[in-house]
């Protein structure tokens, strides 16, 4: 019911809407100013129809005051919607990042006041800080680029929840500092083919994880957190609907993917045969203790059945390469090395980021600039070669080099 109050010659009203998080009261209100031809019942009748009008808005989402809300006071709502998104690590650092730079810079502002400008004058700012204290070093481009991610996160919640028209953090409205190339460690084929080689002589889990995923691009939780349910032997594909993460002196915790969407991924079928074999091999184990088994679906487990933890995939790796004197790769290259073999061999780019997760397009496309590097060097280094052909030839008119032909052009002349 709406609250009508009497000021003057206007009527502010007041709708009602609940409690915020932290337990204040949520007002909506409008003043109405009245033209002079109403008589006192017409008036007292139209006053009462703009009041049931406006709540009317206000209930149906039409109406909201959420921009006057200063950014500090918005801070532990967007908290508690970001909480069961992140992992525990993540979601403290975002706590820090907000409570020692965002904050002391920007909280003080009304959401609806908040402009690129401030956006980009806090960037400006964050390529000034001294990293840890140390005199005359700053903060890198790449540290810079993941704080101004946090505040943007944060502006694009309250754009999300309709507080603001628009997200003033927009990376299309900010200019960040250049981080420069990074490079994408892969495996080339040379590389794979020996690594692969060697993985013949290992546990028939650790050989599902490699070999799933090359060939699916997974992200190590997301392999971590699935569940023999997830596996369709019949159509030959693999639902990706969740992500496992570490919790500090907890079980690892279970989450979205990294896109929040779920997704299918097709699996060759040498995979599922090497799947199968696996869940074989586990309920002979399940069998075996007995009582002393703990698990319940999971694909990859440790010993008494329970999810394997979300770090063991790197450090099972790490300790596989040292055994088999490989170069050292993290885990995660399987996952760029799938992108990459996977556009080398002309699967159309749209088909890679869906397999892979990727909510943006150019997230995708560092592997094109993978791609097209690569194929310089091997442009280069076949030049190089044939050259060399061409030059240990000297009845091969194409050896000659161009200085020799200018001497001839001058001779002619």
């Amino acid at each position: 019911m709406a609250n009508i109050t009497k000021r003057g010659d206007n009527y502010r009203i007041t709708v009602y809407c609940g409690r915020d998080v932290n337990r204040k009261i949520i007002r909506r209100t409008m003043t109405w100013k009245p033209d002079k031809k109403y008589t006192e019942k017409q008036l007292e009748k139209e006053v009462q129809r703009q009041a049931t009008l406006f709540e009317e808005k206000v209930l149906s989402g039409q109406v909201s005051n959420g921009g006057n809300m200063r950014l500090v006071d918005f801070i532990p709502q967007y908290l508690e919607n970001i909480k069961a998104e992140v992992a525990e690590t993540t979601y403290k650092n975002y706590t820090r990042i907000i409570d020692t730079l965002i904050v002391p810079a920007l909280g003080h502002l009304k959401l609806k006041d908040i402009k690129p400008l401030h956006i980009q004058k806090f960037v400006n700012s964050l390529c000034d800080v001294e990293a840890n204290g140390k005199n005359g070093k700053t903060l890198k481009p790449a540290t810079v680029q993941r704080y101004y991610v946090v505040l943007q996160s944060i502006m694009h919640n309250a754009y999300r929840l309709e507080l603001i028209p628009s997200n003033p953090a927009d990376s299309a409205k900010i200019k960040l500092p250049s981080i420069g190339e990074q490079k994408t460690e892969i495996y080339d084929r040379e590389e794979l083919a020996e690594m692969l080689t060697a993985l013949e002589d290992e546990p028939l889990q650790f050989q599902c994880l490699i070999h799933l995923a090359i060939i699916t691009g997974c992200r190590r939780g997301e392999l971590v957190a699935l569940e023999w349910s997830d596996i369709n032997f019949s159509s030959g594909t693999i639902t990706v609907s969740k992500s496992a993460f570490i919790r500090k002196g907890q079980p690892p915790g279970i989450k979205d993917t990294k896109s929040h969407k779920t997704r299918k991924v097709s699996v060759s079928p040498y995979c599922l045969e090497m799947l199968q074999h696996l869940r074989t091999e586990q309920s002979e184990k399940r069998l075996k203790l007995g009582t002393a088994w703990n698990g319940d679906n999971w694909v990859f487990i440790q010993d008494n059945g329970l999810m394997m933890y979300p770090s063991s995939p790197t450090l099972m790796f790490s300790d596989f390469l040292k055994k088999h004197n490989l170069p050292h790769r993290k885990f995660h290259s399987l996952r760029h090395t799938s992108a990459t073999l996977s556009l080398i061999s002309g699967v159309n780019i749209k088909t890679v980021a869906s397999r892979l997760g990727h909510s943006q397009m150019k997230t995708t496309d560092r592997y094109v600039h993978a791609i097209e590097e690569a194929d310089r060097q091997a442009s280069d280094a076949l030049g190089g070669f044939i050259q060399s052909l061409q030059a240990g030839n000297p009845k091969n008119r194409s050896a000659i080099t161009l200085s020799e032909i200018d001497e001839r052009k001058q001779k002619k002349a």
